[in-house]
Parts: C-alpha cells; sequence; structure tokens
C-alpha cells in the first residue's frame, strides 16, 4: 500500500526496531518510545486498514499477540478502528502494553480518568 508505514516496516523499506517476527506477522517497538520500553505493536505483513477489513488475518494478528501477552503477568491488548476510536495508522496493528500493579497508565476506562457522562 503506497504511504503505509507499517506495509513499508514490513517490506524492510523503513527501520523499526524489531522485536519478533513471524511469516505472517511482526512484533516492532513504536517509534514515539510507546508507554514504556515493553510496549509492541503487532503487525500483519500484508496491508489490512483496520480489524475488522479481513477477519482472518485479523485472527493471525491477534494470536501472535496473544503469544507476546503471554510472557507478562498483565497486559493490555489494544485495536481501533477509525479515527473516532483513536486509529491513527491505517493499518492494523495490536499494541502489547504490559501492565503492572501501580503503573498510573490511564486508560479512557480507568479510574485515573475523571468521570464523565455516558455517550448517547
Amino acid at each position: 500500500m503506497r504511504n503505509c508505514v507499517f506495509c513499508a516496516i514490513a517490506a524492510g523499506e523503513a527501520p523499526a526496531i524489531i522485536v519478533r517476527e513471524w511469516p505472517d506477522a511482526m512484533a516492532v517497538r513504536p517509534r514515539s518510545g510507546g508507554v514504556h520500553s515493553r510496549h509492541v505493536f503487532v503487525l500483519p505483513r500484508v496491508h489490512v486498514e483496520d480489524a475488522s477489513t479481513d477477519p482472518e488475518v485479523t485472527a493471525v494478528v491477534m494470536c501472535r499477540a496473544a503469544e507476546l501477552m503471554a510472557e507478562h503477568p498483565a497486559a493490555n491488548l489494544i485495536t481501533s478502528k477509525g479515527e473516532a476510536a483513536t486509529q491513527s495508522v491505517f493499518h492494523l496493528h495490536v499494541p502489547v502494553v504490559p501492565r503492572q500493579e501501580g503503573d498510573r497508565l490511564p486508560l479512557p476506562w480507568t479510574p485515573q480518568h475523571t468521570v464523565r457522562p455516558a455517550a448517547a
């Protein structure tokens, strides 16, 4: 896919810190450094816009993410579809975010965020 940074990474045409590789997917560190040093993205080697585009590819990526998640006693597995859901790169990617008690990493559904009325 033209101008897709994750396609370029998968093709070896863009720099990335690769944590693990499989024939169908790869795990890379976020360029920004992520929320901490163990945060990774699992992405398919083929272009799939989001988790709903190709359920078979999504299943493979989730399986690979689960393999990484199993290495941690606590972790979040997250993906987004669409800008309204905070998707900023339109190539399926599943962040694996290891967690620990008291890490104070806020997520929209955790107590660290101000309570707000539910959306209609």
